[in-house]
């Protein structure tokens, strides 16, 4: 009997974080990328190197496949400009295919909740740019599932943290192993939810690998909420050692923008930092029995990555 093909595009943190579940599954798994390499992945994984903007390319590599993955993306400064496109080229094969999409995604077509809680049900209203590209591409994609023309799931994570992981990560994690000043936004005080990489991974394999999960959208279940205060503290237990921080808000992140467009694009997003910012993640743990990693063991298995990536780097 031949093993199912599942096809992931993107080998970031999450498209690992999913490929490895996968595999655990006992699923064929096959990772495209632009350079057809990468680390840290198990033996049986298929890594191809492509052009996922080509739809005649897309449907090559995913003929045959029974699930393909959405997780990767273009750089963040040019969602506007290149993201409903890159994802228009993957849904349109995998609807020639007929197979079924997995869509990794965030938490920006909300909007300000004003600090309610968030749910999977909640209206979309984007005040951001940012978000209202995330509110185009969600609808296109389960407007493709309404109308038939193929199954799609969307699977969301609030801002993400983890091995591998070369955003939050690196920005609020790896400079304290340095010694260095971690970096933090907004309000120090304010409850937020983290989401841990593995545990958004596990949430898209496991809607690939249910039926049911197809035409709805699903939180993944993520640590309790902490405020940034809490997550510091219980960084310097994991760390054995004191953490330097800073916060930034919305004057400094605009002056630093002047220079770094990266920063530049944080901005709008502030919002998330300054008033309680919380997923209900209770949809996909009924359904599916998954429970996110408590944070003192995912900041653990973070920092074990993380020395081990400085022991490399510093060979």
């Amino acid at each position: 009997m031949k093993t199912e093909l599942h096809v992931i595009f993107g080998s970031g943190p999450l498209g690992k974080s999913t490929a490895r579940e996968l595999v655990r599954l006992g699923k064929q798994v096959r990772v495209v990328n632009r350079s057809g390499k990468a680390s840290d992945l198990p033996a049986s994984v298929e890594v191809v190197a492509g052009d996922a903007f080509n739809i005649a390319w897309n449907t090559e590599v995913t003929r045959e496949a029974s699930v393909v993955y959405q997780c990767a993306q273009p750089m963040y400064t040019e969602w506007a400009e290149k993201f409903p496109s890159f994802q228009k080229a993957i849904l349109e094969a995998v609807a020639q295919n007929a197979a079924k999409l997995v869509v990794g995604d965030n938490l920006y077509m909300y909007g300000d909740t004003h600090g309610q809680p968030l749910r999977e049900d909640m209206p979309y209203q984007p005040h951001t740019k940012k978000g209202k590209v995330r509110a185009e591409m969600a609808r296109a994609v389960m407007d493709a599932h309404a109308s038939g023309k193929l199954q799609a799931a969307i699977g969301r994570a609030s801002n993400f943290f983890g091995p591998e992981d070369h955003a939050v990560t690196d920005i609020t994690i790896r400079p304290a192993l340095l010694g260095k000043t971690i970096n933090l936004l907004g309000r120090l005080d304010q409850p937020h939810s983290f989401s841990y990489v593995p545990d958004f991974g596990k949430l898209l394999a496991t809607l690939g690998t249910h039926d049911e999960a197809f035409g709805q959208i699903w939180f993944t279940p993520s640590p309790a909420p902490v405020t940034q205060l809490e997550f510091v503290k219980m960084l310097e237990v994991e760390a054995g050692k004191p953490v330097k921080y800073m916060a930034a808000g919305a004057l400094i992140l605009r002056a630093l923008g002047l220079f770094d467009p990266m920063i530049r694009e944080t901005v709008e997003m502030l919002y998330e930092w300054t008033q309680p910012f919380v997923m209900d993640t209770s949809k996909a743990e009924k359904a599916f029995g998954l429970k996110g990693t408590p944070l003192p063991q995912a900041l653990k298995e973070t920092l074990a990555w993380l020395r081990a990536d400085i022991a490399r780097q510093t060979k």
